[in-house]
């Protein structure tokens, strides 16, 4: 019966129906994880195809963070011994760029700690600016959902985010946006932030799973099972079938350190190191990939930037 309920769930997403808040949820908490993940992967390959999406992101400028974000090691706050230092020379922007782009990687990004490159809150006229300058995406996420962020961070609100958001969408870039699972947030909690991004319209959605770090306040949480954070991404497939679901922290978290998750509905990885933490090397993907019979998509949506990411 769970077999094929999620079928049925399945080819009614295929036929353009969407999963909706007024749902009943039952079906991804009672579905064992692998069905649950075998419907997701279908829903992966139609809309998504055999390819595995690749991104890049350089630490542009790291610490000193004014915000008090609970998990983040780069808040000033925060007792963490992270380098810190100023944004990076252009020269070496550029070179990080091109190395990753030899390597395979599809898209590269450069992220900054704090709330805004300017200081100040970005105006309309700044995400013109950037994306006059050749940026195509802007990365920023929701963290969670909107009931629990306060719990996360309160130096700045779940709605400047989404106004953020919307404000980078109104001049034509596309934005990459999602959050992380893991931070003593209930499974509602997931799914508020799954159907949150669903209304944005958000179509490269990371998940990280928190990597607790010591010296911020979440560093005694223990870490996420790999059932769980394969169920979060299944579930995420299921509400925004279109959307590019990407791995960011915590893939070690995962058997085969996420080959699992290329076929339970993650279409695309961060790769290369993390901002504060280690991750998998370009190289090191690329023959993963090549292994499980997916290609490396080339897409257009290549340079973006953006504030706060997977640590």
């Amino acid at each position: 019966m769970r077999v094929n309920r999620v079928n049925e769930l399945t080819k009614k997403i295929i036929a353009g129906y969407r999963v909706s808040r007024a749902d009943d949820r039952s079906i991804f908490m009672d579905t064992p994880v692998e069905e649950l993940g075998e419907g997701a992967y279908r829903l992966q390959k139609h809309f998504c195809g055999n390819h595995i999406d690749l991104c890049t992101i350089v630490n542009g400028r790291s610490g000193r963070c004014g915000e008090d974000c609970k998990y983040c090691a780069q808040a000033g706050r925060h007792k963490t011994g992270v380098d810190t230092y100023g944004f990076m020379a252009q020269t070496d922007l550029i070179a990080h760029a091109k190395a990753n782009q030899d390597a395979g990687a599809n898209r590269f990004s450069i992220v900054t700690s704090g709330g805004a490159l300017s200081g100040t809150e970005f105006e309309r006229s700044q995400f013109r600016r950037l994306r006059e300058a050749g940026v195509t995406s802007y990365h920023h996420n929701i963290e969670t959902s909107e009931r629990y962020f306060p719990e996360i961070c309160t130096t700045h609100s779940y709605a400047d985010r989404i106004r953020t958001i919307k404000a980078a969408q109104a001049e034509g870039l596309c934005v990459c946006s999602g959050g992380i699972i893991g931070m003593g947030e209930t499974w509602e909690d997931r799914f508020d932030m799954a159907f949150a991004l669903q209304e944005l319209g958000i179509e490269s959605i990371p998940l990280n799973s928190l990597m607790a770090i010591p010296g911020t306040p979440l560093e005694h949480l223990a870490p996420l099972s790999g059932e769980d954070i394969l169920r979060t991404i299944a579930i995420f497939r299921f509400i925004n079938p279109t959307a590019n679901i990407r791995l960011g922290a915590g893939r070690k978290l995962l058997p085969e350190n996420g080959a699992t998750a290329f076929r339970a509905g993650a279409s695309a990885s961060i790769t290369g190191n993390m901002l504060t933490t280690s991750g998998t090397t370009i190289a090191e993907d690329m023959e993963l990939i090549q292994e499980m019979g997916f290609t490396n998509r080339d897409e257009d949506c290549s340079v973006s930037t953006g504030t706060c990411g997977a640590r």
